[in-house]
């Protein structure tokens, strides 16, 4: 076993009556790429914000590195790098403002921030999209310009919740793809979530949750083989009408 970037135990929420997510437990190793495949309204976007706690768990622990984050959420939260669902760079901004304006909040110096900033940007191919406003560039582009941001400060754990929607199929593999080499290339853990298949590489960890469930949990092959299935697309539709029959 690896040491754990992100550790989930027990983890409950709901809302009214109702639970989204109910006890849920699973964990990541350093320099692990999770899917946490599912449809949508599963439960993955309440679980993201526990993780990154814009909400609260009344029950269940969370830990980041080895860090409680309900005991030590400042600790915590300053391991993890987030990419939202929803878009929040600053429109009228430019890309490398909104770069910086991030890293401060980080307490990086300036000089130090504008190496990081240039090497982000270069990994993702928009270091002469630099002084460009972020409302000039397509979503493909403001995407990267916000996984630049979320990388800024070195996290161990990157978390990106459904990264890729709206985007067509070249801006979506190229994120897929970069963020895997993360991965292999820097050690970084991964926990990526998306109803997207085609994101899930045959090397991947998968974690399949449905109706706050989790359904299934290993690789790619063994969450095949324990579900008799030939390929992921496969295994997905029949956990998922398991549960809905």
């Amino acid at each position: 076993m690896t040491e754990s970037a992100l550790e989930i135990d027990g983890l409950s929420y709901g809302y009214g009556r109702g639970f989204a997510i109910e006890d849920i437990s699973f964990r990541i190793g350093q320099g692990e790429f999770t899917a946490l495949l599912g449809p949508n309204g599963a439960g993955k976007t309440t679980l993201f914000s526990l993780i990154t706690r814009l909400f609260e768990a009344p029950r269940g622990k969370i830990s980041v590195c080895g860090i409680n984050l309900r005991e030590r959420p400042t600790k915590a939260l300053a391991h993890m790098g987030v990419v939202f669902q929803q878009p929040t760079l600053d429109l009228d901004l430019t890309v490398r403002q909104n770069l910086h304006y991030f890293a401060s909040l980080h307490g990086i110096g300036r000089r130090d921030a504008a190496d990081r900033i240039d090497e982000a940007l270069e990994r993702l191919d928009m270091g002469e999209r630099d002084k460009e406003k972020v409302r000039q560039l397509n979503g493909g582009h403001r995407r990267r310009v916000e996984l630049a941001r979320a990388l800024l400060h070195r996290p161990d754990l990157l978390v990106l919740d459904e990264p890729t929607v709206g985007l067509d199929v070249p801006a979506r593999r190229g994120i897929v793809e970069h963020v895997h080499d993360l991965c292999r290339t820097q050690g970084m853990a991964v926990l990526w979530a998306t109803h997207l298949i085609d994101e899930v590489y045959p090397d991947d960890r998968v974690v399949v949750i449905h109706k706050g469930h989790i359904l299934a949990d290993g690789s790619v092959a063994e969450v095949n083989q324990n579900n008799s299935s030939a390929n992921l697309t496969q295994t997905f539709h029949r956990l998922i009408n398991q549960v809905a029959a």
